[in-house]
C-alpha cells in the first residue's frame, strides 16, 4: 500500500477502471490524504478482466469502500470496447480511434458526481493523460474545466458553495512518467490491466493501442514491464 499520508483531506471519490493510470490516478489521491472512494463501471466492455484488477487495486489502496456499478453501454455500441468491432492491432494511429466509448467520461464522471454528492465528497479524481489528447476527445483539458464547471452549477452542493474539484494528475503525464509515479508511490503495476482485446489465456495482447502505449512508457521508463503480452509489443 502507498505510505500514510501526512494529514486528512476529507473523502475522494476515484474512478477506478483497473488501467494503469486510473491506479496512480486514486494512488495520487490516497497519497494526497484522502479518504478513498473508487468507483468502478461494468460498462460490460470486452476488457471486462480489467474488473478484477480494479478490485486488487481499490483492497492495495485501503479504499473505504469500492463499488463495482452495472452500467451496459453495449446496449449503445458504437465502440470496439462494447460492439462486435474488431479492435485495431496495427499500431497507433493519428485521429479520434474505433475504441473510443461515446462520451464515456462524461457518463463516468457525471456517475462519480454523484456519489461523491452523496457521500459528501467534493474531490474526484480521474486518471486521463495527455497521451489520449490527440485521440479522445473526453481528454482534454477543455472538457475537465467544462465539467467541473457544471458540475458546480448542476448540485446542492455548488450551488450552496460547496464546489467540486476534478483532478486529472495524469493530464500531463506520458506513459513512461506514469509508470515512473508508480514505482514512486510503491505501487505494482503488475496489479493493473490495460489491453483492449485480451486473449483466453487471459493475457495481453501485446498488438492493440492499449498494450503498445503501456509497454512503451516502461520501456521508456527505465523499469521492467511487469506485463504479460501474448506477443512483445
Amino acid at each position: 500500500m502507498t505510505s500514510a499520508p501526512d494529514q486528512k483531506r476529507g473523502p475522494a471519490v476515484a474512478l477506478l477502471s483497473g488501467g494503469l493510470d486510473s491506479m496512480v490516478a486514486a494512488g495520487l489521491a490516497r497519497a494526497s490524504g484522502h479518504e478513498l472512494y473508487a468507483l468502478t463501471i461494468n460498462y460490460n466492455q470486452r476488457h471486462s478482466v480489467e474488473l478484477a484488477a480494479a478490485g486488487r487495486i481499490a483492497e492495495r489502496l485501503g479504499a473505504c469502500r469500492h463499488i463495482v456499478l452495472p452500467l451496459d453501454l453495449s446496449r449503445f455500441g458504437g465502440s470496439a470496447l462494447t460492439a462486435d468491432i474488431a479492435v485495431p492491432k496495427g499500431g497507433v494511429e493519428p485521429g479520434i480511434p474505433v475504441t473510443y466509448v461515446p462520451a464515456r467520461n462524461t457518463i463516468f464522471l457525471s456517475v462519480a458526481l454523484g456519489w461523491a454528492e452523496a457521500t459528501g465528497a467534493r474531490d474526484i479524481y480521474i486518471g486521463i493523460n495527455a497521451l489520449d489528447y490527440s485521440g479522445y476527445p473526453d481528454c482534454r483539458p477543455e472538457f475537465l474545466e467544462a465539467f467541473q464547471a457544471m458540475a458546480n452549477l448542476a448540485t446542492k452542493a455548488g450551488v450552496e458553495g460547496e464546489g467540486f474539484t476534478v483532478h486529472a494528475p495524469l493530464l500531463h503525464m506520458s506513459k513512461a512518467e506514469i509508470a515512473k509515479e508508480a514505482a514512486r508511490l510503491g505501487l505494482d503495476a503488475g496489479m493493473s490491466w490495460s489491453c483492449y482485446d485480451p486473449t483466453p489465456e487471459g493475457l495481453h495482447c501485446g498488438l492493440c493501442d492499449s498494450c503498445r502505449l503501456r509497454a512503451k512508457g516502461f520501456e521508456e521508463a527505465g523499469l521492467p514491464d511487469p506485463t504479460r503480452y501474448a506477443v512483445t509489443p
